[in-house]
């Protein structure tokens, strides 16, 4: 049995631990496997070019020294507490408008994926890829920020485009999906040390990492 956490932010993008203490903060407290999940930001619209100014969201710029250092910091997180790290990013299309705005987590990246499209064309193109599609806090995360509906608004169309979607982030439990027969995933959804208090998702499988995304593909978790 491991505790997981697939959904985890470095100061790659708006999270403000470096990936090595990442590494360390999850890899202390027993983990046997976290994502890390750094935003990339739509290129065509001006929120998503703001942010890619700000440092707030990956580029193709910053992407291969992304990968670099978390391969490296892989071969160190299992060396040091046989953890497995999974390299994701979250493709966050955001808008002014909830219902328009959507985030989308994908889970063993191997290149660069673009967050302009469609949702739905999104999600293929992660599995294009061999990566897990993750449907990100679909509904109110109960926090005070931007909220993202839109993928919820189209659960029914979307229902088999993703691999999961989140039952909870942080430590709100969303009761719309838990109550609801899409396939689900809890993570933190963390940006600080403290948000380490949260939901967390459990599996009995290999210490590997396409074990652990074939779980998650066929809902082998708790």
């Amino acid at each position: 049995m491991m505790l997981a956490d697939f959904h985890v932010h470095s100061n790659f993008s708006d999270g403000k631990l470096t990936i090595p203490a990442v590494i360390d903060l999850y890899g202390q407290r027993g983990f046997g496997a976290i994502a890390i999940t750094d935003h990339v930001g739509e290129s065509r619209t001006v929120i998503g070019k703001a942010a890619g100014h700000l440092g707030l969201c990956l580029t193709p710029a910053t992407f291969s020294l992304y990968l670099e250092i978390l391969k490296s910091e892989a071969e160190r997180a299992w060396d040091q507490y046989r953890m497995v790290v999974i390299p994701g990013v979250e493709l966050s299309k955001n808008s002014i408008s909830n219902h328009r705005s959507a985030h989308i987590l994908a889970l063993g990246v191997s290149e660069y994926l673009s967050a302009d499209g469609d949702v739905a064309e999104i999600a293929q193109a992660i599995r294009e890829h061999g990566a897990v599609s993750i449907a990100a806090h679909p509904v109110d995360s109960g926090k005070f920020e931007k909220q993202t509906y839109h993928l919820w608004n189209r659960r029914n169309e979307l229902e088999n485009a993703f691999d999961a979607w989140e039952v909870a982030s942080g430590d709100r439990l969303f009761p719309e999906v838990l109550q609801s027969r899409l396939p689900k995933i809890a993570s933190s959804d963390l940006h600080i040390a403290r948000h380490m208090t949260s939901w967390k998702t459990i599996l009995e499988c290999e210490r590997h990492p396409e074990a652990i995304l074939d779980a998650i593909r066929k809902q082998e978790v708790q």
